[in-house]
């Protein structure tokens, strides 16, 4: 745990779901933590340069710079599917020896894909290599209507591995019913509600990183 910050050295950005906002977070710690940024499986959008291309870009990095935070991925999977399924489709098996975290200095955020439960393959649950890693994690989390049921039962998931959560980040239009209700019931801190942006980037970034609550820290 770095004292200046409150924030631990290395923590993994996970969700509820898919497209839930993952890699808009995970950028916007990068870019508060100055950290590197690794997501080690991609599925589909390739052209695109998928979500690391993305959080490069949000970040505001240079391509020399990006080079130097931006880490490969371990898998590259063409098919926008379940990391199971598109490695399938290319008659790859996605291997744990290489979703070992890499070495970095100073801060590290890692992006998961999908859900907590999304199977990297048939019988190994990307759950289980979040308990492997032995990271905190922060969950992103929809704000609005249905929020409570996926997000209580990502927390249940967690607790029952002993994985510990720094935090939730809510995103969308600010619920604060939902925010009460998740903090009561699930126990953990909302780090954060995230509203939509106009313009994600690294202005809107810095207006809004004053406003996210360091993990540990009071309301």
């Amino acid at each position: 745990m770095s004292a200046a910050t409150g924030w631990p050295e290395q923590l993994v950005v996970a969700g509820t779901d898919t497209d839930v906002g993952k890699t808009v977070v995970s950028a916007l710690l990068v870019r508060g933590l100055n950290a590197t940024y690794w997501k080690p499986v991609q599925c589909g959008d390739l052209m695109v340069g998928g979500d690391s291309g993305r959080v490069a870009s949000l970040v505001g990095l240079t391509a020399a710079q990006a080079r130097g935070r931006i880490l490969p991925e371990a898998y590259r999977l063409a098919a926008p599917a379940s990391p199971n399924q598109a490695a399938a489709a290319e008659g790859l098996v996605v291997q744990e020896s290489r979703l070992a975290l890499p070495a970095v200095g100073g801060p590290l955020i890692v992006e998961c894909a999908g859900g907590l439960l999304v199977p990297l393959r048939d019988d190994l649950l990307q759950i289980t290599m979040i308990g492997r890693w032995q990271l905190p994690v922060v969950l992103v989390a929809r704000s609005g209507l249905g929020t409570l049921n996926h997000t209580l039962l990502s927390l249940e998931a967690l607790e029952r591995r002993g994985i510990p959560v720094l935090g939730l980040v809510l995103n969308g239009e600010p619920h604060g019913a939902n925010r009460s209700s998740l903090e009561a019931i699930g126990r953990v801190p909302v780090l954060l509600e995230l509203p939509p942006l106009a313009d994600p980037g690294p202005a809107a970034f810095d207006a809004v990183w004053p406003r996210v609550r360091a993990p540990g820290c009071s309301a």
